[in-house]
């Protein structure tokens, strides 16, 4: 991932020929700023990358997708294969304190 401005841009291996969103806009991104605050976001592709943006986040520090219990997602390569669940951060993970 790189920040240009607003927008975080993630790059992706093994495209094989593109990138496409199954079945209309990508859905299922999600970014953060410094607050480590995450949003539901706007993302498309453009060529082999994905640009994500929300008008919640003005200085992009994270992108999380596909990362909830019962993800909505559509990222695809256009040999067939779907993105798996990702995270760019390496935050600490929040889990239930133990009873």
């Amino acid at each position: 991932m790189r920040v240009k401005g607003i927008q975080a841009i993630l790059n992706f291996e093994h495209v094989d020929g593109g990138l496409v969103a199954q079945g209309g806009e990508l859905k299922g991104f999600a970014i953060c700023g410094p607050d480590k605050k995450f949003v539901w976001a706007h993302a498309e592709i453009q060529g082999d990358t994905v640009v994500v943006t929300s008008p919640q986040v003005s200085e992009p520090v994270a992108v999380r997708y596909g990362w909830s219990d019962f993800p909505v997602v559509n990222l695809w390569n256009k040999s067939g294969l779907p993105a798996s669940p990702f995270r760019t951060d390496d935050f600490p993970m929040v889990t239930a304190r133990k009873k």
